[in-house]
């Protein structure tokens, strides 16, 4: 690659559809373009099956049931349809949500559309790492308490939540759990068995497959779960989701996840080598730089540091050749601090000095180095001419 071209850390936002995966779409574009519905004839019959061996991927991937997997079309929809789905369902004798302060906004917004309801939310605060304690989602249960939500990747810092811990609490009690694992689904090991999880969301373009499809899991055993229909139409997805079912996207989905899993160990190896390449650079090149979350146990793609005295706007637009972020995609276009930086105790300058690194599957050593070599020169130079840097100096 030519040292003009734009180096993408932008991961966490969305990543490119891998070539393997865009191959494997294809023919459903053209040849095998049948409706998964209408299974009597050849053409049907072909896309019902590809829809069927994705699920039986995408349900391995989580130990769960072919049948407890819905696609929807992506993690905020399956968000949607878990927390109102099931607070529908069971009515106003348990109204009690329990989820936390760092949540995507997918949950926070869905969290507060039922409190305008009339649900009770407790939102747990985190450390300074933004870590959920476990014991806070103990004493925070009630009688009324049914759904504790908590994400199991920040995506903004990469803290991953004790959600072993937090699922084994929900189940003692019997209190539906919910993760978003949007950032983690095909990165980390999960087992929606071991963890107790009873709902989960995540999304294929967080993980080279395509945009606009994601699932929902759904538990359908000790407890069997039942949710109320968001969208009406027909009795697609078992009667949890109504829609004609995207086929070509949901076999890159399901090949996605396919070499995800085949690939994990290695590539997270690959990616914790780079991320920390990147935090040590930039901490010998800038001493004052602060990470924010866990050194340890962070996603292996996550980069998310404070430069004090420089506003992250700024640096962004004079780092042309880098893509990167200020924080969730999501929540972008807010001038606002972000929530995710306020809820571990950073302060607002501090939090608008703030810029997320986001590395993955096609980040090389030497975009790495590249990478490092714009970045603490561009601080340098901002800092020369920052009265705010120059203040903070002082």
């Amino acid at each position: 690659m030519g040292k003009n071209t734009s180096i993408y850390l932008d991961y966490n936002a969305t990543t490119p559809t891998d070539p393997r995966v865009l191959d494997y779409m294809l023919p459903y574009y053209k040849d095998k373009f049948g409706n998964a519905a209408s299974f009597h004839h050849k053409f049907g019959q072909e896309a019902k099956k590809a829809v069927e061996d994705s699920r039986k991927i995408l349900a391995s991937e989580l130990n769960g049931k072919i049948r407890e997997i819905v696609f929807t079309s992506g993690a905020t929809e399956s968000i949607n349809l878990a927390i109102k789905g099931l607070c529908g369902k069971i009515g106003r004798k348990k109204n009690h949500i329990i989820t936390q302060t760092t949540e995507h906004k997918a949950v926070l917004d869905t969290c507060n559309a039922m409190k305008n309801k009339g649900w009770e939310v407790t939102m747990l605060p985190v450390d300074p790492e933004g870590f959920v304690n476990p014991d806070d989602v103990l004493a925070s249960l009630k009688n009324e308490t049914i759904l504790v939500a908590i994400m199991h990747a920040n995506n903004e810092i990469g803290t991953v939540q004790p959600i072993t811990d937090i699922g084994h609490i929900c189940r003692e009690h019997g209190i539906y759990f919910l993760v978003d694992a949007a950032q983690s689904f095909g990165k980390l090991s999960i087992d929606v068995q071991k963890m107790n999880i009873d709902l989960l969301a995540a999304s294929a373009h967080k993980i080279y497959g395509p945009k606009g499809i994601g699932i929902l899991y759904v538990n359908q055993k000790n407890p069997r779960i039942s949710l109320q229909l968001q969208i009406d139409g027909g009795s697609h997805e078992r009667g949890f989701r109504s829609g004609t079912l995207p086929v070509p996207l949901i076999a890159g989905f399901g090949e996605a996840v396919r070499i995800a899993e085949e690939d994990r160990d290695v590539e997270n190896e690959h990616l914790l080598h780079l991320r920390d390449k990147l935090i040590d650079e930039i901490k010998a090149a800038h001493p004052d730089v602060e990470l924010n979350g866990s050194r340890k146990k962070r996603l292996t793609n996550n980069v998310n540091i404070c430069f004090p005295g420089v506003d992250a706007e700024t640096l962004i637009m004079k780092m042309k050749s880098v893509a990167c972020s200020t924080g969730s995609a999501c929540s972008s276009a807010n001038l606002e601090p972000s929530h995710v930086l306020k809820a571990i105790g950073q302060r607002n300058e501090m939090a608008h000095s703030a810029i997320r690194f986001s590395l993955g599957r096609f980040t090389t050593e030497d975009e790495i180095d590249r990478a490092i070599e714009i970045i603490n020169k561009t601080v340098t130079a901002i800092k020369k001419t920052s009265p705010r840097h120059k203040l903070l100096s002082v």
